[in-house]
């Protein structure tokens, strides 16, 4: 019998995760089912059939419990309203302590109610104390299964959303990304992009994802221009290399007493 797997998520613009669904062949795109996880029982949408052969992973794909019932959406909306409050509850408990570094940014039930699952932010290096925040919410919420998880910068811009720092109306992260890659200086240098703070970091105070975004189109653009500081000549005599615009195949040279002009790849020698 062929694995039927899709590929489901549980927030918008979250990640995607694989799930048998071979006992359930009237599946579709967007419809919502029951999972479980290491978070216990979860409500996830289904937004892609995937190959088996091309998935990634050990393939040892859980399978799933049900498709959602009415009372499942509805439960997950009490949910929802629950999860508002008792991030309200445990940001005020920071306030009220040293621990001001601590950023509460998510709270999150599972289906079941049984399990509640704290994500906060934090800058340090080592993890902060936290025994006594966890105490008062474990009085606050004796029937639940509590657990308080770091997660990092990007993570919490993602999750607590708002205008990104170009100011496009909502951040890229929580629009559509759905996995975090490495961010370098050299994607900013190789772009001719300016090295100040405030045009090369994003509102996670991290690198701008879209520095990534053309990284390997000015790889591939300045492939054949010359290396800046390098002496080429030009029909308008011989000169330094100062600047270079990859993406309109241009050169910047500076021609001495001439000034600093600027001429296409092909007349460069």
């Amino acid at each position: 019998m062929t694995s039927l797997i899709v590929g489901i998520r549980f927030h918008e613009g979250g990640k995607t995760y694989h799930f048998d669904a071979s006992g359930f062949s009237d599946l579709e795109i967007g419809d919502f089912v029951v999972v479980e996880t290491t978070r216990g029982k979860q409500l996830g949408q289904i937004v892609v059939f995937v190959d088996p052969e091309g998935a990634k992973g050990d393939q040892n794909w859980k399978s799933i419990i049900r498709k959602a019932t009415p009372r499942d959406l509805v439960l997950r909306q009490i949910l929802e309203d629950k999860e508002a409050q008792a991030l309200g509850f445990a940001q005020s408990l920071i306030q009220d302590t040293s621990l001001q570094g601590v950023k509460f940014v998510s709270a999150e039930f599972s289906l079941d109610g049984e399990n509640l699952i704290f994500l906060y932010a934090y800058e340090g290096k080592k993890d902060p104390e936290l025994q006594g925040i966890l105490s008062d919410l474990r009085d606050r919420y004796p029937e639940n299964h509590l657990e308080l998880r770091r997660i990092g910068p990007r993570d919490a811009a993602k999750i607590i959303g708002g205008m990104g720092a170009c100011g496009k109306g909502i951040r890229c992260c929580t629009e559509y990304m759905t996995e975090f890659t490495p961010i370098s200086i050299k994607m900013a240098k190789e772009q001719g992009v300016s090295l100040a703070p405030s045009e090369i970091t994003g509102m996670c105070g991290r690198l701008r994802c879209c520095l990534m975004y053309e990284h390997e189109q000015y790889i591939a653009a300045k492939e054949d221009l010359p290396e800046r500081g390098k002496r080429v000549r030009t029909p308008r005599g011989e000169g330094k290399v100062v600047r270079l615009n990859p993406l309109r195949q241009e050169v910047l040279v500076d021609l001495g007493e001439s000034g600093v002009q600027r001429f296409d790849e092909q007349d460069i020698e």
